[in-house]
């Protein structure tokens, strides 16, 4: 077992916003030194947490961290970047708890060098992060935008030559506002003009970029943002919701098929957020509230990618609510992958709720655990059940962890640390899970932590802090946290 070691000191990032070359240049090799000295310090802090050993894990397991383009990079309007519908969610009162939008964000556009010397200090061996949309095709379509992709260019270039690999993802949610208007989602046009952008873009850096996934999440995109409306679009329609779901899902086989055209032998696949329901009590009521629950949001997606079909039990509870399926569209959703990223961060507890609305459940807290600022359950148990369940289930290739962190009240103290013991012992906690759905003959192969930093977090906009570093976001000044230095010394062992 390996005791972390808390760093000494802090590793603060702040260049300026207008820097020239050469300045850039200095900071970046500044970075590089620090990181050299910070490297061999030793404890400080003492620490009970105990991280597995990586050589529980495979020898070409890799370990990382992602973002997502919208939530990080800011420069919304530089080099040709169209307007996303985030863009006008974001801007229009009401829509983000602290009324904040991603206009700024990180301002990850200009840093992304430091910010890859800082992953390369820490030892991050993967990276995953997404593509604009409206960066490539500032319209949704038609005219590529060269800019844009030289962006994504020079960031791959840059993890390669710092030994990170890249993961990238095509779609995170940042919808051009041209197709937003046509009907974003919710038409078919939208599914076929993300296979052209998926085609260009895997023209362009698919003989760099090790892992594809064509959608983060697409219930999210779905329910969230078209039935609870809290992002973008903003609507709360559970047919709007249906029907952006399957296109999203359409989307996504088209676009698989799309990047074989170009580079037949892509690794390509999807990322999906899942999380086991259980029942509050044993009392049939709930058991069923659970079941329904489960197949809303793990089911539907993972039984439509792996075999071709929603589940039964969903779709009659639908009824007529559900969309026009078309006669080829199961069969393109299905179309083989080569790998599932899942995203996982907690479970729900659920009892029947019978006077509320389908699907009739309501969640229950859990005496005595801890939860995030997200009011999210720290319970590592559940991925390794879900990772082992879809294993089981669903035999996808490979496995891999796209997201899995959370949310705590990180401060940077009067030493320049942040003290996030919460989230130390929810990594190594999940890092125990990953051991353990790996010896149950899971075939897992990369963990990547959310996130690499504080960034926002779309419709509670800066309030919440999921980042290994801190963020200052006055300054835009990075200072690791000790969850980022606890990751580094068990990335060390190996």
């Amino acid at each position: 077992m390996k005791m972390i070691r808390p760093i000494a000191a802090p590793y603060s990032v702040q260049p300026e916003a207008q820097a020239t070359t050469d300045d850039t240049r200095n900071n970046r090799d500044a970075i590089r030194l620090f990181a050299l000295l910070i490297s061999f310090q030793g404890s400080v802090v003492n620490s009970t947490v105990q991280f597995p050993s990586v050589r529980d894990f495979p020898a070409k397991f890799l370990f990382g961290a992602a973002t997502s383009s919208y939530q990080i990079e800011g420069a919304v309007t530089a080099d040709g970047r169209g307007e996303s519908w985030w863009d006008v969610f974001a801007r229009t009162p009401g829509n983000i708890r602290d009324g904040s939008t991603g206009d700024i964000a990180c301002g990850h556009y200009e840093r992304w060098a430091e910010d890859l010397d800082l992953m390369k200090s820490l030892g991050l061996q993967a990276y995953r992060f997404s593509i604009a949309w409206p960066r490539i095709f500032p319209n949704g379509r038609g005219q590529i935008n060269a800019a844009g992709l030289d962006f994504y260019d020079r960031l791959v270039d840059g993890m390669l030559a710092r030994g990170i690999v890249p993961y990238a993802t095509l779609y995170h949610w940042d919808l051009p506002q041209t197709l937003a208007l046509e009907g974003g989602w919710q038409v078919r046009s939208t599914a076929k003009a993300f296979a052209d952008y998926t085609e260009a873009v895997v023209r362009r850096l698919g003989d760099r970029v090790a892992r594809w996934a064509t959608l983060n999440e697409p219930r999210c995109s779905a329910y969230v943002g078209h039935l609870e409306g809290r992002h973008a679009p903003g609507m709360q329609s559970l047919e709007a919701t249906l029907r952006a779901a399957h296109h999203l899902l359409l989307g996504h086989g088209l676009a698989v098929q799309a990047a074989r055209r170009v580079k037949p032998d892509v690794s390509i696949g999807i990322v999906l957020d899942v999380k086991p329901y259980t029942a509050a009590s044993d009392r049939s009521e709930d058991e069923a509230a659970a079941i329904r629950g489960d197949g809303i949001f793990n089911r539907w997606f993972l039984d439509a990618i792996f075999r071709g079909q929603y589940p039964e039990d969903i779709t009659s509870d639908y009824a007529a609510a559900m969309p026009t399926i078309e006669a080829n569209d199961m069969a393109t959703i299905a179309v083989p992958i080569d790998h599932l990223g899942i995203n996982y961060y907690t479970r729900s507890v659920v009892r029947q709720a019978a006077s509320a609305a389908y699907p009739q459940l309501e969640e229950v807290a859990v005496a005595g655990a801890h939860y995030s600022t997200m009011n999210w359950e720290d319970w590592p148990e559940g991925l390794r059940n879900m990772i082992v369940r879809i294993h089981q289930d669903y035999a996808p290739k490979a496995i891999y962890v796209a997201e899995n962190g959370a949310a705590e009240p990180d401060v940077v103290d009067g030493d320049g640390h942040v003290h996030d013991d919460a989230r130390v012992r929810y990594l190594s906690g999940h890092l125990h899970a990953c051991v353990e759905a790996l010896a149950a003959g899971a075939p897992l192969d990369a963990y990547l932590a959310w996130s690499f930093m504080d960034n926002f977090e779309w419709g509670r906009g800066y309030t919440q802090r999921f980042g290994l570093v801190h963020v200052d976001y006055a300054t835009l000044r990075r200072t690791p946290k000790d969850s980022a230095i606890a990751f580094r010394d068990f990335l060390a062992t190996r």
